[in-house]
This record gives C-alpha cells, structure tokens and sequence, in this order.
C-alpha cells in the first residue's frame, strides 16, 4: 500500500521537489523560480516552464508595490477567491473585481463590449497599480490600449487569459508593449494561474525578496 502523506506543507514541499527534479536546468533567476514553480504546482503542466516569460525587473517592481501597499484588480471573482487575504491585508493592499458590478453590466450592454472591458476601466479609475488578468482577452486588449493612452502605469501586468479566441493574441501583444508583465503565451491560462502568480509574489514579499 502507498504511503499517504497527509500533512498539507510535506506535500506541498514534496511537489516542489518533484518539479525542480523533473526541469532540472532552467533559464529562471532565484526570484523568478519560485512563480514559475507554484504555476507548475497549480497546473501540473510543465509546459508552463517554457511558455511563461517574466521581463526583466518585472518581479522586483511587483514586490515593491505589494510592500507599499498598492491596489491589485483582477478580472474574475474566481481570481479574487485565489488570492491569499492574510497576506494582502498584512501589506495593506487591497483587491477588487467589477465583472460582476450592476453599473459594469449596464454600461457594457450600452456600449455593445464585454462586461470585462467597462470593469477594467474601473479597476484602472481607482488607481490599481498590479493587474492579474487570467480570462478575458478583452480586458487584457483593454489594459494595453489604456497604458498606450498614459491612462495607467501598472508596477505588473499578469497576463494569463485563457482560451481560442484572442487569448494567444492578447498575450502577444502584451509581449510586444515591453510592459512590467508575467505572461503565459499561447492559448493556456485561466484564473487559477493569475492567483497563484499573485500569491507566489506575495510569499517572496513576505521573505523580504
């Protein structure tokens, strides 16, 4: 009979050395690893490991913005449920999603766009500096076009939206604005990624990193 490890921190320790035995050798910095790991952690999909790019300096903005206690906007309340509360209230930072807001829905059919798009502008009007984007392409098209605008300056833009329609495209785009980003290219994502990027961020700012 197999042994059952029970303990939830030995089996999430003997995760993680599965996966650094599993990549072995990998382009990641000691800051970045340990949010590629905990995607890989989240997915059990090391295709994760090659498609996931972090720019240069993104990391090191993002912690600096938690520890300042910034604004962080997600695009699905399934993100907002991801992301460790604990941790945020500690550095004083605060999350929202409008997706679901009564105001959002109206102004969206008005215009004709996915609800995504109005929440976004919202998330942007309140001066969020993190944006974890893990669904829509269109809020993710959205964020772009408003930092093209000089309407936002995000510390770190997650782009993780998942999907056939747009998703890869978005995500390319974001590649090509050079922007503060955590991305995962191609057509897989989806919330769980975004929160679990977000909390890896806030483990490492916890740590001091």
């Amino acid at each position: 009979m197999t042994d059952i490890i029970r303990d939830p921190q030995a089996i999430e320790q003997k995760s993680f050395e599965i996966i650094d035995a599993e990549v072995g050798e990998h382009c990641f910095s000691e800051q970045e690893w340990p949010i590629v790991r905990r995607i890989v952690h989240t997915t059990a999909d090391f295709d994760f490991v090659a498609n996931t790019l972090i720019t240069e300096g993104a990391v090191a903005a993002a912690l600096t913005a938690l520890q300042q206690g910034c604004a962080i906007y997600c695009d699905t309340n399934m993100v907002l449920s991801g992301v460790n509360k604990s941790r945020l209230t500690a550095f004083g930072c605060s999350i929202s999603c409008h997706v679901g807001d009564t105001d959002v829905a109206e102004q969206a059919k008005a215009e004709g766009v996915t609800r995504s798009i109005v929440a976004l502008r919202k998330g942007v009007a309140e001066g969020c500096r993190i944006f974890l984007i893990g669904n829509a392409p269109t809020a993710l098209y959205e964020l772009l076009q408003l930092c093209r605008d000089g309407k936002v300056e995000p510390a770190l833009i997650v782009g993780a939206p998942v999907g056939f329609v747009g998703a890869a495209e978005s995500k390319e785009e974001l590649v090509a604005s050079g922007l503060s980003q955590i991305t995962c290219r191609g057509r897989k994502g989806g919330s769980a990624i975004a929160a679990a990027i977000c909390n890896a961020l806030l483990l490492l700012a916890e740590k001091g990193n």
